[in-house]
């Protein structure tokens, strides 16, 4: 039974993921705007115009488009950026690990703050901790992402001085690799502490009521009838909510990607974000296709492993579907 699930959930994601392809393909030609422009100059001879349509497919009728298309789209191989000329894949590739570190960055730090802060909370009703809790993921929320990060920036980058106010390196960039690497945490610092800071208090307050709904259950009070200390309750109990957790980081990883566009552009960084909204802005076919695609996967296989994921932690569900 687990096996036909787990092959269930494997056919829908990639029946989401071909209509997200077809989608994608037909989404940036019902655009206003005239891509063929962009790389085109009036000026260039006949002969120049020519090797470019060949070159991005334009001189193909649309349904020869669609298959080459389709055929980039399964091996990677994204084509030319209208934009810098360059291959797409090159182009994201050199920004990849920015995003990335950024993102696994954020969740690490923000998800096991909140985790540890929302387990002592529902333990705590009352107390210190759960006030701080609550108010902490009030006033994280009240306020938009880009105004607190401009604050960051305003105060502590120019201000104080203590962080640089853009970029992911210093000019003239540093010897040695440990100074490098130094030199990159340095300039990453102030955009994974705002973040983090944004969202660790939405983590602590959701794992705080998932943890005071589990001490709730009957084998809670079960487990207390029978005597057992309440370090082996909370670690029975922790044993429970962990897989919902666990579910939750897969299901928030596409938002932190897509959410980095703000996060890159006010931090001037050179990411997938930042990559993304040039390209849409400058209709840049094949580039913002690429990000688009990308996105999707990491989105369809997030929720397609969250559901493998909590199938196997939980047999009930195999029987529910």
């Amino acid at each position: 039974m687990t096996k036909e699930y787990i092959a269930k959930k494997i056919l829908s994601a990639l029946f989401v993921l071909l209509c997200v392809i077809v989608l994608n393909f037909f989404l940036f030609r019902l655009m206003p705007g005239d891509a063929v422009s962009t790389i085109i100059d009036p000026n260039f001879s006949q002969e120049a115009k020519e090797h470019l349509r060949h070159l991005y497919a334009l001189d193909k009728t649309l349904p020869e488009q669609f298959l080459v298309y389709i055929k980039s789209m399964v091996t990677f191989d994204f084509g030319m950026s209208f934009l810098s000329q360059k291959p797409v894949w090159e182009e994201i590739h050199s920004r990849l690990l920015n995003t990335l570190f950024l993102s696994c960055s954020v969740m690490i730090c923000s998800a096991i703050t909140g985790i540890i802060l929302g387990i002592k909370a529902a333990y705590s009703r009352g107390g210190k901790t759960e006030k701080f809790v609550l108010r902490s993921a009030a006033l994280t929320s009240a306020f938009p992402s880009f105004f607190v990060e401009l604050l960051f920036l305003m105060f502590f980058a120019y201000g104080l001085g203590f962080f640089p106010l853009r970029g992911t390196t210093s000019i003239p960039e540093p010897v040695g690799a440990f100074n490098i690497c130094i030199d990159y945490i340095w300039h990453m610092a102030l955009p994974v502490i705002s973040l983090s800071l944004l969202s660790f208090g939405s983590w602590a307050l959701y794992v705080r009521n998932l943890t005071i709904k589990t001490t709730q259950e009957d084998f809670v009070f079960a487990a207390r009838a029978r005597g057992l200390s309440e370090k082996a309750i909370s670690h029975h109990i922790f044993r429970t909510i962990l897989p919902t957790i666990i579910t939750i980081i897969l299901m928030s990883l596409p938002g932190l990607v897509s959410g980095a566009v703000i996060t890159e552009t006010i931090f001037s960084l050179r990411g997938l974000g930042t990559f993304l909204l040039e390209s849409v802005t400058a209709q840049d076919y094949p580039s913002a296709q690429a990000s688009f695609f990308l996105l999707a996967l990491i989105t369809i296989t997030s929720n397609m492993l969250a559901d493998i994921f909590i199938c196997v932690a939980d047999p009930r569900i195999k029987a529910e579907n």
